[in-house]
């Protein structure tokens, strides 16, 4: 399972999605799917966006993590 730490980073920079939909460029409904983790795939464009943003990597951004059964 990917999970998305935005919603981590958002909170430690006192962001807004709309926030970050502005300062990106990004879709607000691509910013709110990432901050909810129910985004099914994500654009290597808006990777770099938000690593831009925050001044991350995208192992900050993203993680893998094993599914627990």
């Amino acid at each position: 399972m990917i999970r998305c730490h935005l919603a981590r980073l958002m909170g430690e920079h006192k962001m807004k999605i709309v926030d970050v939909a502005r300062e990106t460029g990004l879709n607000r409904n691509t910013v709110t799917l990432l901050y909810k983790e129910t985004a099914q795939r994500i654009d290597l464009d808006a990777l770099d966006k938000l690593c831009k943003l925050f001044k991350c990597e995208v192992s900050d951004l993203l993680e893998f993590q094993e599914d627990r059964r």
